[in-house]
């Protein structure tokens, strides 16, 4: 496919060669052309169009059961005439805090359908940060699983607030979802005036999250474009195991959506339940974020033979960064499925390793798919363009966000929107993330990006994984700390690792202090917080 399609035969192509456009009844065909025509590209037209065409087959799989895409769709209507009996209206903003479960599709798909704002709240939040955020965000409503009605108490003080998952009634009376649409019609909503915003929490690695608001897609190109680097089909079946509320996970539910595909979902993830699902429901595609990815690598061998995954097509990862030696053993354990996606909350995604890269070049993080522009810059706003010289990362497509509800953005250089890493192109094309752009350590006026320790520490056969970070030191103005996890059963020492990385690095690069830990600190999709490493 070329990618000098002009973008309708692009979408058009790519949808053909994903099994989106196929023989089926022209009615249904012309009825969902309609929903979708007047909805747009939308996670309230998605269900709609899906019951039109597919009434009866399974849209989502939980601990709960199946709901077949008619239900989805009445559950949701029914939901949406609630919604707005409460005093909810176009433009408010709905707080969402949930695991994956039907529940966090219900609100989503509601809260589309009268065009009101989802605020995603992150499931590892602590009581304080949730009522930062609502009192920023100024959100209407709480809806949020009954484990969390604690955490919420604060923040919902004035509101009403209502229960996703529940095994027992609330202890204030508040009721549930299912409660709220209880006796409402399943009849079909106008379009809101305008479609409402989705509000992904910046992961806050190393602050406050800020809230990254985005519209709703202006067109189909942006699935497309996705769809063309990762083969993902129509009517298949995809576990979600990634966080929904982050900006992976809800890039997986807008696209089974947009396939017609079953998602398959867990509140929980275990690494072993992961695979154990997957090769029950017989899933084509399992999307993880690296950590998932890394856990079900480090099961025994004999625990993954219990398991047929061959229906395995896809395993896309993204969320953090996925170390060359963790995709290529994923890949000799499961095939050629691994996709690597590299991008942010603030510019969706930048690049795309497919299987053939991650083979001839691991750590890549790939190539631009169709529509979107990446480019390299000094830091006097100036264009790197020699293969091998590292610059600051610059995106631009149509899912950039529109800037953070609290103010400010993200610096703009000729219309593209800055990652915040630093990274270089290879010969090839190909691009590799060096690391963020603010954490450069200066050691002994030598240039030091954290993520080349990281990833040759991890290479280590006696490590399972590792963290950088920079210190204070009087003499050379900062030196680097690490941070490792062992391998059950090997005990490299301090020297080893030291002696390791002089033989493979500069010996600018050579940590001055490495530490062993049990685990590193991380958030829920799998960054790992320096900020806490800082302190140690």
């Amino acid at each position: 496919m070329s990618p000098r399609l002009p973008p309708p035969a692009f979408v058009l192509d790519t949808f053909a060669r994903r099994g989106l456009i196929h023989p089926e009844h022209p009615v249904r065909v012309v009825k969902a052309l309609r929903v979708l025509k007047s909805w747009g590209p939308t996670v309230a037209a998605g269900y709609s169009a899906s019951a039109l065409r597919r009434p009866d087959a399974p849209a989502i799989i939980d601990e709960r059961g199946t709901l077949t895409f008619r239900e989805v769709h009445e559950r949701t209507n029914q939901l949406a005439h609630a919604l707005r009996v409460q005093g909810v209206k176009e433009g408010d903003g709905i707080a969402i805090l949930t695991r994956n479960h039907r529940w966090f599709v219900d609100i989503s798909v509601a809260a589309g359908k009268l065009g009101a704002n989802a605020l995603y709240l992150n499931t590892m939040f602590a009581a304080p940060q949730i009522t930062d955020v609502c009192r920023r965000e100024q959100p209407v409503a709480i809806v949020h699983d009954e484990e969390f009605t604690e955490f919420v108490r604060e923040a919902s003080e004035g509101l009403p607030r209502w229960v996703a998952w529940q095994d027992a009634p609330d202890p204030d009376g508040a009721p549930s979802l299912d409660d709220l649409r209880e006796n409402f019609p399943l009849s079909d909503l106008a379009p809101p005036a305008a479609p409402g915003k989705v509000i992904i929490l910046t992961s806050g690695t190393t602050g406050t999250p800020k809230g990254a608001q985005r519209k709703q897609p202006q067109s189909l190109v942006p699935v497309a474009s996705l769809l063309s680097a990762i083969p993902l089909h129509a009517r298949e079946t995809t576990h979600i195991a990634a966080p929904l509320f982050h900006s992976w996970g809800m890039a997986h539910f807008l696209i089974a959506m947009t396939l017609g595909s079953t998602i398959v979902l867990r509140r929980r993830f275990d690494p072993e339940d992961a695979v154990a699902t997957l090769a029950h429901h017989r899933c084509t595609a399992l999307v993880v974020v690296p950590v998932m990815l890394q856990r079900i690598l480090e099961l025994d061998p004999e625990v993954l033979d219990r398991y047929d995954t061959s229906s395995l097509k896809v395993v896309p990862v993204s969320g953090s960064a996925l170390p060359g030696e963790m995709a290529v053993r994923a890949m000799d354990r499961f095939g050629e499925v691994v996709y690597n996606l590299y991008g942010s909350t603030e510019v969706a995604w930048a690049t795309i390793a497919g299987p053939k890269d991650l083979r001839a070049a691991p750590g890549t993080a790939g190539r631009p798919p169709y529509g979107t522009i990446v480019k390299l810059f000094d830091a006097d706003g100036e264009p790197v363009e020699e293969p091998g010289t590292t610059g600051r990362i610059f995106v631009g497509n149509e899912m950039a966000f529109d800037g953070y509800t609290g103010g400010g953005g993200k610096e703009v250089i000729q219309g593209l929107m800055s990652t915040g890493d630093v990274g270089h192109f290879d010969a090839e094309g190909r691009l590799f993330i060096d690391g963020r752009d603010d954490e450069m350590i200066v050691s002994g006026g030598e240039n030091v990006f954290p993520r080349e320790v990281e990833d040759l520490l991890s290479d280590h056969p006696g490590i399972v994984e590792a963290a950088v970070v920079g210190v204070d030191d009087e003499e050379w103005g900062a030196r680097l700390r690490a941070f490792v996890v062992g391998v059950d059963g090997m005990t490299p020492t301090e020297d080893d690792l030291k002696d390791y990385v002089k033989q493979n690095l500069a010996r600018y690069k050579v940590p001055r202090e490495i530490l062993f830990l049990d685990e590193l600190p991380r958030n829920a999709t799998g960054k790992i917080l320096k900020r806490e490493l800082s302190r140690e």
